[in-house]
């Protein structure tokens, strides 16, 4: 069974013909494009846009994703670094289109009647609609190309010095009377191993590397954070919050809503904590370094094989489809498996429409958790999948929907291995669900308040270390309160997260607590009228990306702004934290 994945599909090498061809292909494509901009004046010119657009992301896809790829599971790739850097440069040249496009929508009175007038268009109606609208946002075409081009020294700079840093610190601690010198991305993953002793040891040492790169990554992360609040500022936005609501084709209706539903059910969780600590020996809360510990069975490892299968198998129980799309990511190589030095932490899935696949990074090592994640990684493969139909202009989906599959896809393999478990799996299988839906909740609700502190700091000065682990800590005490040990948080968990360290992804935070609830309200919806469920279910995933979040929904008959619905969608987490506590008062 392969455990590396296979790039060959999108190109042989750097040096590639095929590669070569295509990169001068795409710098002469945006030069057109560019020059095209200056004649727009009608449905015709508009459309031979959008078709020399598509072309240009269909070359930008395989280009960017093979550079990328490649640097992620080897960040001391020089070829792979230098190559993304080249190709954010030329991307930045198709500013002057967009712009010029940008420009141009704004100033037709009826823009409804100018798509309609084309059965080309019609496809892309909500963004060439929601384009028109975010010319309000609009620098000059000067300012725009200027921000675009210092964003390569600036945001794009610091997020790659984030990626090397930690991507190649190296922690020392001592297992079984052996001082061993290791990957950040192997400390971590103890922090799940069977022995108190080894997770609190890499605790410790995880908490002790960070301090010989600590300034640094301050140092990203405020000039990223800085670089934000600047350009949300001078587009008119009221906040970076808001600029990302926009982007994310979000309300904020539904984020409040979402979030009160969070703020009153952080009880619920704190009770997990505090059973889960003391199933641990622990009597005031749960110690960061216990938070993922195995609970019962868990401290069982999983082959990649035997987890493979796992999954495949849970799949196969929802649908044909999906597992043949997981047996097709394993059997093909389309996932990188094992942590290994140089590679990011972590887990992704890189989809490429192009070619019709997907790519998914893991850092396996056995545990339950990690088959989970695996199971979330190949959720966004996919619907990936789900829009390879679409045309390539149309997939680019908000953040918020982007969890959705991937969450339904854990969802689906914890509550098929439940309806088999034994008390004692049961709890196993329960505590792993709920340790994942914590992290969503608790967790993304921390990273929620501290952005949101971060962001109004910032706009003030830029946080010293010490601010920042304040400030980190103030945001977990809040979202997680006494279900965890206040003497054992963790102050560096703005470092280690790249979340924070792109200027494109602000608040990379609630998109996740919108998945998994979203997901489980999906579940309920599929266990009360499957024939409903599966008829809609991949509309509402290939929809995805050409539709406001309020109207995909409704495909599935869901009001997101309703506060009803994320209550309800709680309340199934609530209850599989009421048979844990039971279960774990039975087996105690």
């Amino acid at each position: 069974m392969q455990l590396n994945w296979s790039l060959k599909e999108i190109y042989s090498g750097f040096d590639a013909p095929e590669f070569i061809s295509d990169f001068d292909k795409l710098e002469a494509d945006i030069a057109t494009l560019n020059q095209h901009a200056d004649t727009l004046k009608d449905v015709a010119s508009v459309e031979f846009y959008f078709k020399l657009n598509e072309e240009i992301q269909r070359t930008a896809i395989k280009l960017y994703s093979f550079s990328s790829l490649t640097f992620s599971t080897d960040t001391s790739s020089q070829k792979a670094l230098q190559t993304q850097n080249k190709l954010r440069t030329i991307f930045s040249k198709a500013t002057v289109a967009s712009t010029k496009l940008t420009i141009f929508l704004s100033k037709i009175d009826n823009i409804s009647d100018f798509i309609q007038s084309s059965a080309y268009l019609k496809q892309f109606e909500y963004i060439l609609t929601e384009n028109k609208l975010y010319a309000t946002h609009l620098l000059s075409e000067a300012e725009e190309i200027l921000a675009s081009k210092l964003s390569i020294t600036g945001s794009s700079a610091w997020t790659t010095l984030q990626q090397k840093l930690t991507s190649t610190l190296k922690c020392t601690l001592t297992l079984d009377g052996e001082t061993k010198t290791l990957p950040i991305t192997m400390i971590r993953n103890l922090a799940s191993d069977a022995s108190q002793e080894v997770r609190k040891s890499a605790y410790e040492a995880e908490l002790e590397a960070y301090q010989s790169i600590d300034e640094a990554v301050a140092m990203s992360l405020n000039s990223i954070k800085g670089e934000v609040l600047t350009m949300s500022a001078l587009r008119g936005f009221s906040s970076p919050l808001q600029m990302t609501l926009e982007k994310s084709r979000m309300t904020e209706k539904t984020l409040n809503a979402m979030m009160h539903s969070i703020e009153k059910s952080i009880p619920s969780f704190q009770s997990y904590l505090k059973t889960k600590a003391k199933l641990l020996g622990h009597d005031k809360g749960l110690p960061f370094y216990d938070l993922f510990a195995p609970v019962g069975t868990a401290s069982k490892k999983f082959t990649y094989e035997e987890g493979c299968k796992f999954v495949v198998d849970n799949f196969a129980a929802f649908s044909d489809k999906l597992s043949q799309v997981a047996s097709n990511a394993i059997e093909k190589g389309w996932i990188d498996v094992a942590p290994k030095e140089g590679k990011v932490s972590g887990a992704f899935c890189a989809s490429l429409h192009p070619l019709g696949e997907f790519r998914v990074l893991l850092n396996y090592t056995g545990n339950l958790g990690d088959v989970t994640t695996m199971a979330h990684e190949l959720g966004h493969g996919y619907h990936a999948i789900c829009t390879n139909e679409e045309n390539i202009l149309n997939i680019d989906y908000p953040m918020p929907l982007a969890e959705t599959a991937s969450t339904f896809c854990e969802t689906i393999v914890n509550n098929a291995a439940l309806n088999i478990a034994t008390k004692e799996e049961a709890i196993t299988i329960l505590e792993n669900s709920l340790q994942d839906a914590t992290q969503v909740i608790c967790d993304i609700y921390s990273r929620y308040l501290f952005e949101t502190d971060l962001f109004a700091s910032r706009n003030d000065h830029p946080l010293s270390v010490d601010e920042l682990k304040t400030t980190m800590l103030n945001a977990q005490k809040s979202a997680y309160g006494d279900g965890l040990d206040h003497n054992f948080l963790h102050p560096y968990m703005w470092l280690i997260k790249p979340h924070y360290y792109s200027a494109d992804l602000n608040f990379y935070n609630f998109p996740y607590a919108f998945g998994l609830l979203f997901a489980k309200g999906l579940y309920a919806k599929y266990t009360e009228d499957p024939e409903f469920f599966k008829s809609n279910y991949d509309k509402l995933l290939a929809a995805s990306g050409k539709m406001s979040i309020v109207d995909v929904c409704k495909i599935m008959s869901i009001n997101v702004e309703d506060e009803a619905f994320w209550d309800a969608s709680l309340e199934i987490i609530k209850k599989d934290i009421t048979k844990f506590v039971d279960l774990a008062g039975d087996l105690s």
